[in-house]
């Protein structure tokens, strides 16, 4: 049996890209979260030993835990910092990208993979995608739904969007764009299209 094909899913902050994933879930996507994987990440003894020497226990909690907001505010106000980060945790979340890939390979409730990745490319995991999808989603919707849900500022969201590749550049170098700017129905429908043409679901 051959190798079951990889997705990567890419998209602007905000862009509804986790609605996008669990409508490729329901087409039996074994979807991979890198955004959890990097929470998780930050549990690991090792990482979160080398943030504390790099930027000092006040990134810490009571219990000892990494303040996400804390160290996001220190890394995405300095190119050189967030770097740094990048240098400790993407090793981290690389190799668990790979490991989940391979877990796949024995689930056979899953046809195919789905990455989940906001810095896919920056990180360079879409090395393991056969083919890559971006959510396109109109900035203002983007804005008000991180508002809602993170309750980050326009100055953070702005921060974290300097440190990725322009949303154009990801458009260009994707495989294929969903609109994302309508109904969660109208998704569904350009999800299964897609999968359609690309031969990994079938009409019974």
């Amino acid at each position: 049996m051959g190798r079951k094909p990889v997705v990567g899913l890419l998209g602007g902050i905000g862009s509804g890209k986790s609605r996008v994933a669990a409508a490729f879930a329901r087409h039996g996507a074994r979807v991979i979260d890198a955004d959890r994987l990097g929470h998780d990440a930050l549990h690991d003894a090792d990482v979160r030993r080398r943030i504390v020497e790099r930027w000092g226990a006040g990134v810490l909690d009571d219990k000892g835990e990494i303040v996400r907001r804390r160290l996001g505010q220190i890394v995405f106000a300095d190119d050189a910092e967030r770097r740094a980060l990048e240098a400790i945790v993407h090793p981290w979340i690389g190799q668990r990208v790979l490991e989940e890939v391979a877990a796949a390979e024995n689930d056979p409730d899953a046809r195919f993979v789905l990455l989940d990745a906001a810095i896919m490319l920056e990180a360079g995991w879409n090395g393991a995608c056969d083919r890559l999808v971006f959510v396109d989603t109109p900035r203002q919707q983007r804005l008000e739904r991180v508002a809602r849900q993170r309750g980050w500022s326009a100055a953070e969201i702005e921060a974290r969007e300097r440190a990725q590749l322009p949303l154009t550049e990801k458009a260009a170098r994707a495989d294929h764009v969903l609109d994302n700017s309508g109904t969660p129905e109208a998704m569904e429908r350009q999800v299964a299209d897609l999968l359609h043409d690309w031969g990994l679901i079938h009409d019974d």
